[in-house]
């Protein structure tokens, strides 16, 4: 989680060097996250941190999702982010797994509509054990959905939705006619390629 204070490494000399304030990607609403400390700005760029998506939208229902942001634009002291990638405590999906059912990942590239490359990790959870053609039945179904669903949305507009859990319940609607389905989650996703420019403003 990040602090909201001191965020950044102790380092000698500290008293020489700038705060900035860190802000979370316009799709979470811009706001402020927390401070790091650089002597420059150009020190501060590609820094990553960590926090919750309950922390960002104040819904503390949401803290099992992690989120990285990675700094990409800096102006004045204010630092702004975009995001890199999260993940899914392993504690909250050890506690959705239940015996005598199964328990499908999936891992795949999806390209969105803007063109931007996500690796994603997804797992599916059934209502009672699957057979080896149903699991495969199943894993096909999940990847043929979400790739589509990412060819037809803006990066932006893909990630809200993807650590919200709307596309997972998209999904679980198209897969719950092939087989009981109890629960879909991308518990894992990374940025592998970022259309936007890193910038550094006066």
């Amino acid at each position: 989680m990040v602090k909201k204070k001191q965020i950044g490494r102790k380092v000698e000399g500290w008293k020489a060097k700038s705060w900035y304030k860190v802000y979370v990607p316009e799709m979470f609403g811009k706001t402020y996250l927390g401070d790091t400390i650089a002597n420059e700005p150009g020190k501060v760029m590609g820094r990553v941190m960590e926090t919750t998506l309950g922390e960002v939208t104040q819904d503390y229902a949401k803290q099992q999702i992690k989120l990285r942001l990675k700094i990409a634009n800096v102006a004045g002291d204010a630092a702004y982010t975009e995001f890199a990638g999260h993940d899914v405590t392993r504690d909250f999906m050890r506690s959705l797994v239940k015996r005598k059912t199964s328990r499908i990942d999936s891992i795949l590239p999806v390209t969105t509509k803007d063109g931007k490359l996500f690796r994603l990790t997804i797992t599916c959870l059934t209502l009672s054990r699957a057979n080896l053609s149903q699991v495969h039945a199943i894993r096909e179904t999940i990847n043929t959905a979400i790739r589509a669903y990412a060819a037809n949305a803006e990066a932006n507009t893909f990630v809200k939705e993807m650590v919200s859990g709307e596309i997972a319940k998209e999904i679980l609607k198209q897969i719950k006619t092939i087989y009981p389905i109890r629960r879909v989650e991308i518990i894992k996703s990374k940025v592998e390629a970022i259309a936007s420019e890193v910038i550094v403003q006066d």
